[in-house]
């Protein structure tokens, strides 16, 4: 991953959206988001709402930056 000085903007975003960000394949970032499926909870519609988007930054980390 490469370490950007872009802002994250917390809104609502679609998983491919997010997968883009993070610079990988949406089938990795599922993998990724597997182990926190009950916090996350499940998408209404295409996106995951403002909430679920702060709760997979707070599991995963933002992206671009190298935890």
């Amino acid at each position: 991953m490469s370490i950007t000085t872009d802002k994250f903007e917390l809104k609502a975003y679609s998983k491919k959206e997010l997968a883009e960000m993070y610079e990988v394949s949406v089938r990795t970032f599922n993998g990724w988001l597997k182990p926190f499926d009950a916090a996350i909870g499940k998408k209404i519609g295409r996106y995951y709402t403002v909430n679920q988007v702060k709760t997979i930054v707070e599991a995963v980390g933002l992206p671009g930056i190298i935890n």
